[in-house]
């Protein structure tokens, strides 16, 4: 074999095989899949963001679930999911990224359906983490078939179109879930997944092509299980600080500090080993390390108070489920407006700039929750919830770039697996430390206005907004005046919540200022990360997979990407 040359030849092969031309053609109908994969498992997190409060009602409206239980019914999902996505992005890079996704996506279709039927809030959470289970292998392996049946010149558009499915999923979901609870039961919100998976594993089969790693290594079987363990103890502890509002207490700092430790124990062996299930260089590179960073900042900030807006605007204000889900539109419209777009805004400002101004707008609308009342006009909510959308737009589509094309083609499924770790975890933790904080203030709030609660209730009615309603309407008219004291104290402990999650959208915005690149040269050198890619412009034999029909020589990126110059 000829050695490469140290400069870029107009008629060197890439390193990486490119997409074959049949997979070619069918890109947008592939990605109309991989978003259909990506809607269901998104949607039902927003669908149980509205639904907390009905399943937080006694049987047989709900289940009867407390606030800690409501949070892990979330995080039950979101650990596995997080826990079990090295395993399942290698995998996939491993046995074939269809497969994984074929197989994801029917565990969650099973855990749907048991979920529906949940007869406890034990049951749920259970469930829940089948679905989550699901949700692991679904996730990376779409962003993992995307990168394989796009040219990289056309991943940033595809990548912005994947994000923007994101706020689809942020409009229908709240929406369904509202329809769907008040007309049917509260386990239609899970039994509404089963169609749609149908649909899926349907389409998936017939359109989405496979792909694999040709030599994926060894999975990384103790760091997985350092990870899951690592996770799971520290966000349990910081849960169990939330419900007893003493975050010093032996069983909080136990498997709080316990977690810490199994984690630095994670870092350190996949330092050391030879197939570990994150490569731990690519964190060297400082816009790869800002990148992550800024996904799980930002979905700790928001995490928390997408949990307590549905308590804000069902109890606090008084709408329904399906009004709520309204409310959310103008968040889901700017996503989808703006995502798709935001690589042409980068083209022009830079990643660094861009990004930065998502995070403040960000950080500009948690920071408007602790200014809401009860009689905030609705039009003020729209506003925030718009510029909140329009943040998230343009910080997703370019950090995920970002991520993805720092990584070559064939480790598209350890890239995703990185990327929608840190979200996860970020969103995890969120849940479990913005949650822990608004359950503190309110138990010190309320508990000074609990004194005529019977013994037997008085622990139930300072848990929660829910519970202190709860309480109040069993007392009947001796309950009434707990309602708006009740009231307040949630507002004070949102005002507390949102200026946290507003200074920690800050902290991401700095990092994203100090680490991401800039704008790029106005006429850079196309240079592909793939090693020995061609030069912008250049015409290249297109390589292809044993056994694909070849293609006509195409231009490696720029103009000749066009549908004309394929042909």
């Amino acid at each position: 074999m000829s050695q490469p040359s140290t400069a870029p030849s107009a008629h060197a092969a890439p390193a990486g095989p490119r997409v074959p031309e049949a997979v070619h053609r069918r890109r947008w109908a592939v990605l109309g899949v991989l978003m259909l994969s990506l809607l269901i498992v998104v949607l039902d997190n927003s669908i149980l963001n509205v639904a907390v409060r009905t399943i937080a009602a006694p049987a047989p409206t709900g289940v009867g679930a407390t606030q800690s239980e409501l949070e892990w019914a979330i995080n039950s999902y979101t650990l596995v999911f997080a826990g079990l996505l090295f395993t399942s992005g290698l995998l996939g890079d491993r046995l074939g990224r269809k497969k994984v996704l074929l197989f994801g996506i029917t565990v969650f279709g099973i855990g749907s359906a048991l979920a529906a039927f949940s007869g406890t809030p034990g049951e749920l959470i259970a469930f829940r983490a089948v679905m989550g289970l699901g949700a692991a292998f679904v996730m990376p392996a779409t962003l993992a078939v995307l990168m394989n049946v796009f040219e990289r010149d056309e991943q940033p558009k595809a990548i912005g179109i994947w994000a923007g499915s994101v706020g689809l999923a942020i409009a229908i979901g709240p929406i369904t879930g509202g329809l769907l609870l008040e007309h049917f039961w509260w386990g239609s919100i899970f039994l509404v997944n089963v169609p749609v998976v149908l649909l899926a594993l349907a389409l998936m089969a017939w359109l989405v092509p496979d792909s694999r790693d040709p030599k994926p290594g060894r999975v990384d079987v103790p760091g997985v299980l350092l990870s899951v363990a690592g996770l799971v103890l520290l966000v349990y502890g910081i849960i169990r600080g939330g419900e007893l509002a003493d975050l010093t207490d032996a069983t909080v700092l136990a498997p709080a500090l316990g977690g810490l430790a199994v984690l630095v124990g994670f870092v350190l062996h996949e330092r050391r080993s030879d197939h570990p299930a994150i490569d731990m260089s690519y964190f060297g590179k400082p816009a790869f390390s800002a990148a992550v960073a800024a996904i799980a900042l930002v979905f700790f900030a928001l995490m928390g108070v997408t949990f307590f807006s549905a308590f804000y605007l069902q109890s606090v204000r008084g709408h329904s489920a399906l009004e709520s889900g309204l409310l959310l539109l103008p968040l889901a419209v700017a996503q989808m407006a703006f995502a798709p777009r935001a690589r042409i805004v980068v083209e022009r400002f830079g990643a660094r700039t861009v990004c930065a101004a998502g995070m403040l707008l960000v950080a500009l609308g948690l920071a408007a929750f602790a200014l809401f009342d009860a009689s905030t006009p609705v039009w003020v909510l729209e506003v925030v919830f718009f510029l909140q959308g329009a943040g998230m737009a343009h910080i997703m589509p370019p950090v995920t770039v970002a991520i993805m094309q720092a990584l070559p083609r064939e480790k598209a499924g350890s890239g995703s697996a990185i990327n929608n770790t840190f979200r996860q975890v970020g969103g995890a933790l969120g849940v479990a430390v913005l949650g822990s904080v608004l359950s503190s203030v309110y138990r010190g709030e309320i508990e000074g206005h609990l004194g005529g609660v019977p013994a037997a209730l008085r622990s139930l009615a300072g848990e929660s907004v829910e519970g202190t309603l709860a309480v109040a309407e069993k007392l009947g008219p001796a309950g009434r005046d707990l309602v708006a004291p009740a009231h307040q104290a949630f507002l004070d402990a949102m005002h507390v919540t949102a200026i946290a999650s507003a200074a920690i959208a800050l902290v991401g915005a700095a990092v994203v200022a100090a680490f991401l690149p800039g704008r790029a040269p106005a006429d850079p050198v196309a240079q592909d990360p793939e090693a020995g890619a061609p030069a912008r412009g250049a015409t290249v034999p297109a390589a292809r997979p044993e056994g694909d029909t070849p293609r006509a020589s195409v231009p490696a990126s720029g103009a000749g990407t066009g549908e004309s110059a394929r042909r």
